[in-house]
């Protein structure tokens, strides 16, 4: 119980692996409430793996970042359930209550919890938050999403979207990457 206070900070690379250990149990705990639904899940993981690299190049807090990616969408079935559409609006109002249940579950920092879910609680409504961390998931959720939402053979309007839409240079740069110099 008061091994830190005995012996210290942990090292570097314990330290790490704790975070690591941490996003890999929030990834676990996504697939296994998405359960069969595939399309959600891969979503997600790709959410999640832009936003790291994304961090990298911001420098986010990679914890928050990559656990809110996981989770950003979590609300989407309940919205669907409850409100029979499975708009933003709604997956901003279902999801953060899902989140923090998973959060507490998986052992996430009690002080960190309150960021991850008022980024889930906006990550439709641009704008209304305006950290670091909020602008790396909103461009990981964009690269994922762009292809869909605007008409990919048209370069230049693609290059109007990712200037307009995009927050950071870090997703700016790849949105150019992979969707005008591909």
């Amino acid at each position: 119980q008061h091994a830190e206070q005995c012996l210290g900070e942990p090292p570097p690379e314990l330290l790490a692996q704790r975070k690591d250990l941490l996003k890999d149990r929030v990834a676990v705990e996504m697939k296994r409430y998405f359960r069969q639904d595939f399309k959600r899940i891969g979503h997600a993981t790709k959410v999640a793996s832009f936003a790291e690299q994304i961090a990298k190049g911001e420098g986010g807090d990679m914890v928050v970042v990559i656990c809110a990616a996981y989770l950003h969408d979590i609300g989407i079935h309940e919205a669907e359930r409850k409100y029979g559409s499975a708009s933003g609006h709604y997956q901003e109002i279902e999801g953060p209550p899902i989140a923090e249940k998973i959060l507490k579950q998986t052992g996430f920092p009690t002080a960190k919890t309150a960021e991850v879910l008022e980024i889930i609680a906006h990550h439709h409504t641009p704008g209304k938050i305006h950290s670091a961390n909020f602008k790396i998931l909103s461009d990981a959720d964009w690269l994922v999403n762009l292809g869909d939402e605007a008409d990919a053979a048209d370069k230049n309007k693609l290059a109007r979207v990712i200037e307009r839409v995009f927050m950071t240079e870090t997703g700016k740069k790849l949105a150019r990457e992979k969707y005008i110099q591909r």
